[in-house]
């Protein structure tokens, strides 16, 4: 993949470099591993849903965590190397990962279930009160109303 050089974002755009450095963290994190794959669902008009395929890890090896807008799931495996197992072929794997997800604002995690070797994680766009839309009431003022009451007349 092709590196993309931002710095003309840097120098034009006041303000902005907020945006400019999540195109690069976003960047850097498609050259990391897949590993786990994941799903981005949207459920509904602020509604959000992110699977990822966890299998064979116990809810006591992952970890959910949010912290200023960066949602990050981690997955510790306890260490089997004690099994008394002797493996012919080991192919699932077995491995820690961390996934790092950046959220946008007011978007809040509202659960997380792991079901069937997936880890659901629902999360939900809450705008305050302040951003939402509002009507505003228009109101008359006397004067117009008499001209409107003589015109009637």
């Amino acid at each position: 993949m092709r590196t993309i050089d931002l710095s003309p974002l840097y120098r034009s755009l006041v303000g902005f470099d907020r945006l400019a450095d999540q195109l690069d963290a976003a960047a850097r994190t498609e050259a990391a591993s897949g590993y786990p794959p994941y799903n981005i669902e949207r459920t509904g008009e602020n509604d959000y849903r992110i699977e990822i395929a966890v299998a064979g890890f116990k809810p006591d090896e992952l970890t959910v965590e949010v912290k200023e807008n960066l949602l990050t799931v981690t997955g510790r495996k306890a260490a089997n190397d004690g099994d008394a197992k002797q493996y012919l072929h080991r192919g699932l794997a077995e491995r820690n990962f961390e996934r790092k997800f950046q959220l946008t604002d007011y978007l809040i995690v509202v659960d997380a279930d792991l079901s069937n070797g997936l880890l659901s994680i629902a999360l939900k766009r809450e705008l305050p009160e302040a951003l939402k839309p509002r009507t505003v009431e228009i109101k008359t003022t006397a004067a117009s109303a008499l001209i409107e009451g003589e015109k009637a007349a």
